[in-house]
């Protein structure tokens, strides 16, 4: 990535907080005594999983709608998305009274799609293998917008707004940890900390079975995503993204994998320790600390809690491993 042009600031991530403010939630921060004693440190979980449509997907997707022209407002946005991306969108769209429409496939769950089909975008189905293809040529035919779910720098720009509300809400913060997907949350949360507190170390959290970020900061090269792999963390299955994996070098990000059962573990501790329903992906992040739990002694963490959409399928492999 080119030093003297990055492709996100900081000055774009507060100027997003401007642009979002009042039409998304500043989401609280939550604690647990429980945890801290189990880690010897303090850690702060941004609730993201209470964000406006359970995720906070919303924030950059309300900053590329709103970042729009009027004229190319009027066209509409496009997306492919068959998670908390779409849904973020159609209501971000709905919000300034757009078009928006979006590539789904043909497999997606049916709360999702009737999630996006509530917000009032238009839904098109496809294989999950042409959503790009098919993405192509719908905005083609509608000259309408293409908002990518994390390659997008407005989309990057607006996550970055979760860290630095953390960061205003926690002083002296010693470490952020953040899932990793396509990586614009953590892309944005590396900017934001950079210009905030650039002593603070930052680590993503990833399943062992989608590891690609993993691998990619590893070897420097980025990997391609994991085909055909099996997570309870749907959010985190995507390949991570071209500009997010040079954010993420250039910030020297470690990634921190977790298996799927310490994954599911660390949800059923949200639910059962702090009252908080999270998704398996944001229950990446406690699991990754647990992992590395002799590292933390002392350490005042701050940890993106990414959503809280989930229809619990992964809670009878968390109960039947801790019962």
């Amino acid at each position: 990535m080119d030093a003297a042009r990055p492709i996100v600031t900081f000055d774009a991530v507060r100027a997003a907080a401007d642009r979002i403010r009042g039409r998304v939630h500043r989401t609280e921060v939550y604690t647990s005594a429980t945890l801290d004693r189990e880690l010897s440190a303090r850690v702060f979980f941004k609730a993201e999983n209470r964000q406006k449509c359970g995720a906070f997907k919303a924030r950059g997707a309300m900053n590329a709608v709103m970042a729009l022209s009027e004229a190319s407002a009027s066209r509409g946005v496009i997306t492919h998305s068959s998670g908390n991306h779409a849904a973020a969108l159609a209501f971000s769209a709905r919000s300034r009274g757009i078009p928006c429409t979006v590539v789904m496939p043909k497999t997606a769950p049916k709360v999702k799609l009737e999630a996006v089909r509530g917000y009032g975008a238009e839904i098109v189905l496809c294989e999950a293998k042409d959503r790009d293809a098919v993405c192509v040529r719908e905005q083609v035919a509608r000259s309408a917008t293409m908002v990518h779910p994390f390659e997008s720098p407005e989309v990057i720009a607006g996550q970055g707004t979760a860290a630095m509300e953390l960061l205003e809400d926690v002083r002296d913060l010693d470490m952020v940890i953040v899932p990793v997907g396509g990586g614009g949350l953590c892309a944005g949360t590396a900017i934001t900390l950079q210009s905030m507190r650039p002593s603070c170390a930052l680590l993503a959290a990833e399943p062992l079975a989608v590891d690609d970020a993993a691998r990619s900061m590893q070897t420097g090269v980025r990997q391609p995503r994991v085909e055909d792999a099996r997570s309870w963390a749907d959010g985190l299955m995507t390949g991570l993204g071209a500009p997010n994996f040079e954010i993420l070098m250039a910030h020297r990000v470690r990634v921190v994998t977790v298996t799927e059962q310490a994954m599911v573990e660390a949800a059923l501790f949200f639910l059962e320790r702090m009252k908080l329903v999270v998704e398996p992906s944001s229950a990446t992040v406690l699991a990754a600390l647990r992992g590395i739990a002799p590292e933390l002694r002392g350490l005042r963490i701050g940890a993106i809690l990414s959503g809280g959409n989930t229809d619990f399928g992964w809670m009878a492999a968390a109960v039947g491993r801790t019962s």
